[in-house]
């Protein structure tokens, strides 16, 4: 069984209540911040624990022991100043795992300097996906790994119907990894399938290749 792990989320916008929200329901410890208290009120029955407080008085935030979490969600809408503040006094009082959400580029790197170790950029993320799956119709979810690389579902595409992945030679021809196959008929996942595995149209491919190799398959008719 996993570990329950322990999170702060400072900033209980819509953003904000769907992360402490999710994480809670995974069945972790999530104390959450805000200094709106209807926001608070809303997210109280998701959360461990809801805390009104202005986590830019850094006396108050270190009453929370903030250290011993797993990690801090930083999501102050468009308040610049407030979230570099909030990043830097976490950071000060040792917590190691820091993700603030960034409003631009410059935000960003100022946040990385003051101790964000991963920055969200929640819009800019859902414009490449949307972005993606216009580009490349077949695709179904889209996850950038390192630079250049992605990791994706996708519905298989006309050719690969019927045909085993030692006939379609995919590594060979296009430089890309079936790594798992989600059978919907019968319901089944099958991780690292054999090469005799034989394509359905109701299956979903999970790739992870580079992006441009990617693509070419994505437009296949």
């Amino acid at each position: 069984m996993a570990r329950r792990k322990r999170f702060l989320v400072i900033g209980l916008g819509k953003f904000g209540f769907h992360v402490a929200k999710t994480l809670f329901e995974e069945g972790h410890e999530v104390i959450a911040l805000d200094r709106d208290q209807e926001r608070v009120q809303r997210m109280d029955e998701f959360c461990t624990e809801a805390i009104v407080l202005d986590a830019t008085d850094k006396e108050k935030l270190a009453v929370l022991a903030p250290e011993e979490m797993d990690a801090a969600v930083v999501s102050t809408g468009s308040n610049t100043g407030k979230s570099i503040l909030i990043t830097l006094y976490l950071s000060e009082l040792g917590v190691k795992n820091i993700l603030t959400k960034a409003v631009n580029e410059d935000h960003g790197k100022i946040l990385s300097r003051v101790g964000a170790r991963e920055l969200i950029e929640p819009e800019k993320s859902m414009a490449i996906r949307i972005a993606q799956g216009l580009s490349t119709p077949n695709m179904i979810d889209f996850l950038p790994l390192e630079k250049g690389y992605s990791l994706l579902q996708i519905a298989p595409p006309r050719p690969f119907i019927g045909r085993t992945l030692a006939q379609l030679n995919l590594r060979a021809r296009y430089n890309i990894y079936v790594i798992a196959v989600k059978e919907m008929v019968p319901d089944n996942f099958v991780m690292l399938p054999p090469a005799d595995f034989l394509i359905k149209d109701s299956d979903v491919l999970i790739m992870v290749g580079r992006q441009e190799d990617i693509k070419k398959v994505g437009e296949l008719e």
